[in-house]
């Protein structure tokens, strides 16, 4: 078994003993969506770097949400939704600073010896491989296109 899955399921008895509703909940919500992974297609159980995508892809979800119910004034629900982003964030890597950011996307605009924004793709997938989940996809794309324009 992972050692990241066994992390969130003792942090969920840690939440359920402590009365903590909303995390309770969000951790219970990340415990389902692993589970629906380790059923779909092929029954197979998911390891650290599968879990760090379904978290990432739930915590983009979240943002997504709150950035829409924020636009249609509902900020009672954004705040849920950025609450529950903010609980699953613990389980990621520590986020690159900007420096850092910059930095790979260097490494990566070398590597791939791109020159314009034809080559973004594949600037992109370098810099993907080497941020290993420690930046947001959509703050990396934005970087690239700085750096590429």
């Amino acid at each position: 078994m992972s050692a990241l899955k066994d992390q969130i399921r003792a942090d969920l008895k840690e939440a359920m003993k402590a009365k903590e509703k909303e995390r309770t909940g969000t951790i219970r919500m990340l415990l389902a969506a692993i589970q629906t992974a380790e059923t779909e297609g092929s029954k197979h159980e998911v390891d650290d770097a599968e879990i760090q995508k379904i978290i990432a892809r739930e915590i983009k979800k979240r943002r997504e949400s709150a950035d829409i119910y924020t636009t249609n004034g509902r900020d009672d629900l954004a705040e849920a939704e950025l609450t529950e982003a903010s609980i699953l964030e613990v389980y990621q890597p520590k986020q690159l600073d900007d420096d850092e950011l910059a930095k790979l996307i260097d490494e990566a605009i070398a590597e791939t010896g791109a020159e314009s924004m034809a080559q973004m793709g594949q600037v992109m997938k370098a810099a993907t491989a080497k941020a290993e989940g420690r930046a947001d996809g959509k703050r990396l794309s934005e970087a690239v296109k700085a750096r590429l324009s």
